[in-house]
């Protein structure tokens, strides 16, 4: 039995299969969070000179440079303006400060580095929005990409160009 020695041909490549990494629109900067229920009074009640003498005190240094998630995780009635004085104090050093909680934060963030992807840029092309990775990348994330390309790509998969789920197929048009 004789063996040709063919070169390996690596076929994904050569597929002409674009892979867009969702983890590419990760938000920069370290993650901080800020939670209000530990300013509370019986954690029931937010006390306006107390919590406003424990804001003065607090080590706003640690947020330099972080997105700074700002919440209460007591099932208590925040009244609006405790997050407006968080804001206040932390905005000479937060990056970014965003009020609600981790998972709606990754879901803004997404949403506003996405809707810098021009969709033009992948008319008639064949995308693979890649799956597993190391970050958070939330589902919201992966509508957002897919509303975006479907009016222009040619096709559009999950996974990895070697494994993927066939998620849209342009039809072709009838002439």
């Amino acid at each position: 039995m004789q063996t040709i020695d063919k070169p390996l041909v690596n076929r994904v490549a050569a597929s002409g299969l674009i892979t867009l990494n969702l983890e590419d629109f990760f938000p920069e900067g370290e993650l901080a969070t800020f939670d209000l229920k530990d300013y509370l009074y019986m954690e029931l009640i937010l006390k306006e000179k107390d919590f406003r003498a424990a804001l003065k005190e607090h080590d706003w240094e640690q947020y330099k440079g972080k997105n700074l998630v700002v919440f209460c995780s007591a099932d208590a009635i925040i009244p609006v303006w405790a997050y407006m004085l968080v804001a206040v104090y932390a905005a000479p050093f937060a990056g970014n400060i965003f009020q609600g909680t981790t998972d709606e934060f990754y879901k803004t963030a997404f949403q506003k580095n996405l809707s810098t992807v021009d969709g033009k840029e992948y008319d008639g092309k064949r995308i693979v929005i890649k799956g597993c990775g190391d970050k958070p990348v939330p589902p919201s994330a992966y509508v957002e990409l897919t509303r975006k390309l479907q009016p222009y790509a040619k096709s559009i998969m999950y996974g990895e160009p070697c494994s993927t789920v066939p998620i849209f197929k342009r039809r072709r048009e009838a002439k």
